[in-house]
């Protein structure tokens, strides 16, 4: 028996974390994955767990036997089960909630599944103290018992750590990963029940996974979000990942679904957004036309846009674009007509595929968003440094960074960083949104060229509309200048603090956009 309840506290680790991680997607599904929901969710997990420590050795002392063991598990991983079937109803509406920023709805919803947790995490808790209290045979071999069982119940938790995030969800989804776990340490309990003797337990117990099977063969084919023009939804290891139709345009939504990542549409290339501002940085040089444009390098490649309106203005000039998210890959080419033969997708970090690239860039451009934030990697000294060394002589970085009213301190910090390597530095806002695009040339070049290039490709005939619109936009809004800042570096670059901050200032001023 002894080995078996070693199995059982190695199942139950597993689950713990696995019900940590799922807790993660299915909030981060509707709500982000930032720092704050990360923080909430590993917080409040933990204080489950302390309770379930504390009530579970009581418990153990009160009932030292494994029936009752195994009676504490069985719902443990029943309530494991119910969290999600539970929970995507009222998902469902903050997501609602969130497209419409119904704060109080969201706050309320947040808190609302968290505390669904409550119940199974503190169950789970329980399992190490019951499992050490019936395993101990004499005081002198207390330490080394406990010793083990918690260094087992770890090793699950190692599993419980990669099993989920890697190969479930991906594969068969949120929902289905809870019902996973939860039938597999459901089949753990009633067999220990059986092997207790308890076996008229073990047989009314069967209602549980019953149960779950059913609940989810009535919900199977629901969809997580029932957004407005939803066309398709799936989860990666990334990212939730939703494509809507709206107005005849496609569009790519990650996750909490606050920012378009793309858009699409056949016979329309402006979408006065981010992506077609990334084409103006060469014409900061003097003279230049768009010829000259060799190659482009497209770090956070997402649905393709960037790369579709490049091909447009420039000609099939070739184009490498970096994306860590291979499902992403996969709904630009079924849903954003991202099937250019110029295009080189890359499916890895950014940073690192840039670092390896053996060519030279006329253009860099950095998109790598993961809502709200940009990679932290990719904001420091050292990173900026290795996009000077890929660029050509009249090369230029540009790189998209978000803001909220009044507040420029992640503006401000990005381009002080980009003007410690870059000996020119431009800052556009983006109208009608809450994004800035940071231009930095290779060679000192000043703002009046970009003037004069726009006054000359205007006269000329052939150069592509959407080209003259991005330029135009851009003389139209560059900024006077920036405020100088820390410079960020890889052993220093607090985003995720700033990042924050404008989150918590947005929410507490009751704004009516986000970030992108």
């Amino acid at each position: 028996m002894r080995k078996y309840i070693y199995f059982t506290v190695f199942i139950s680790g597993m689950t713990t974390l696995a019900a940590e991680f799922g807790a993660a997607r299915l909030l981060g599904n509707v709500f982000g994955t930032s720092n704050l929901v990360w923080a909430s969710i590993i917080g409040l997990i933990m204080i489950y767990l302390t309770a379930g420590y504390f009530l579970g050795g009581r418990w153990a002392d009160r009932s030292p036997h494994p029936k009752t063991l195994y009676k504490v598990l069985a719902w443990g991983a029943f309530t494991v089960g119910v969290v999600p079937f539970v929970a995507q109803p009222v998902l469902r509406a903050a997501a609602i909630a969130f497209d419409g920023l119904q704060f109080g709805i969201m706050l309320g919803s947040f808190a609302g599944v968290l505390v669904l947790f409550s119940i199974p995490v503190t169950l789970l808790g329980a399992i190490s103290p019951f499992a050490i209290r019936i395993s101990v045979q004499d005081t002198e071999t207390t330490g080394n018992v406990a010793g083990t069982l918690y260094a087992i119940s770890t090793l699950g938790s190692v599993l419980g750590s990669f099993l989920p995030t890697l190969v479930l969800i991906p594969t068969i989804g949120t929902l289905r990963t809870f019902l996973a776990f939860s039938l597999t340490l459901l089949a753990v309990a009633l067999i220990g029940l059986w092997l207790c003797g308890q076996r008229r337990d073990a047989l009314i117990y069967l209602v549980m996974p019953i149960i779950l099977i059913l609940a989810a063969v009535i919900t199977s084919g629901q969809s997580m979000k029932q957004s407005k023009g939803q066309v398709y939804e799936t989860e990666s290891a990334y990212n939730y990942i939703q494509v809507l139709e709206q107005n005849g345009y496609t569009l790519l939504r990650l996750n909490d679904g606050q920012g378009v990542h793309s858009v699409y549409h056949p016979e329309i290339l402006s979408y006065n957004g981010p992506w077609e501002q990334f084409l103006v940085g060469p014409f900061f040089n003097e003279g230049f036309t768009p010829e000259q444009v060799k190659r482009v390098g497209i770090v956070g490649l997402a649905a393709g846009t960037t790369a579709r309106q490049a091909t447009a203005a420039f000609g099939a000039v070739p184009i490498d674009g970096w994306e860590i998210d291979p499902k992403i890959v996969e709904v630009g080419r079924d849903y954003f007509g991202m099937d250019m033969p110029n295009l080189n997708v890359h499916i890895q970090d950014g940073r690192w595929g840039l670092m390896q690239s053996p060519y030279q860039y006329t253009i860099i451009g950095v998109d790598a968003y993961r809502p709200p934030y940009i990679p932290p990697h990719m904001t420091t000294r050292e990173f900026f440094q290795v996009t000077y060394d890929h660029l050509e002589d009249d090369g230029v970085l540009t790189i998209n960074v978000g803001r909220s009213p009044g507040d420029r301190r992640l503006i401000n910090g990005l381009a002080t960083t980009i003007a410690s390597i870059y000996p020119s530095v431009y800052v556009i806002d983006i109208p009608y949104t809450f994004n800035s695009i940071v231009y930095a040339t290779k060679q000192p070049t000043h703002p009046d060229n970009l003037v004069e290039n726009l006054t000359r490709l205007q006269q000329q005939d052939g150069t592509e509309p959407l080209l003259l619109v991005a330029i135009q936009t851009a003389v139209t809004n560059l900024q006077p200048g920036y405020e100088t800042a820390q410079v960020f570096t890889d052993d220093k670059a607090p985003i995720e603090w700033i990042t924050n901050n404008m989150i918590i200032n947005f929410v507490l001023h009751g704004e009516t956009e986000i970030l992108q």
